[in-house]
């Protein structure tokens, strides 16, 4: 079946002016074109336009992604190479989503020490009883 790239801008919520550029780069290798010049969008290309979107997402350069959709003009020859290519993205995806872990708990332990400091009228209630240096000394002693 074929859209023209209004249907497909507004089903998949995508700018048209970002279609055309990502015709224009290259990355949909195998867009037709109408006899009118029309741009004619296939199942497939539908199909590659989720994949862009979804790399460009996980933070994949445009020329990777170009290095990817050159790749899928290859068929076969290429299958290892593209695989390849989703095992190196799934990675460095799960090293995205570690950090972000990390990042919440430190939200949500800042939230907390907010949420009670809130609730005690002051966040003195965390600061640690500091000994003077003098005390310190004599400990040491």
């Amino acid at each position: 079946m074929s859209h023209t790239i209004s249907q497909v801008a507004k089903a998949m919520q995508i700018p048209a002016s970002t279609l055309r550029y990502y015709d224009k780069e290259g990355l949909l290798p195998n867009l037709s074109r109408q006899a009118s010049g029309y741009r004619s969008f296939s199942d497939g290309d539908i199909e590659m336009i989720d994949v862009i979107e979804c790399l460009k997402a996980t933070g994949m350069s445009i020329n990777d992604i170009k290095n990817y959709a050159d790749l899928t003009k290859s068929g076969d020859n290429s299958l290892e190479a593209r695989r390849d290519m989703f095992i190196q993205q799934k990675a460095l995806v799960k090293r995205q989503i570690a950090s972000l872990e990390n990042s919440m708990q430190l939200l949500d332990k800042k939230y907390q020490y907010y949420e009670s400091a809130i609730e005690a009228g002051t966040e003195t209630i965390h600061f640690p009883i500091q000994m003077s240096l003098q005390n310190r000394l004599k400990f040491q002693k």
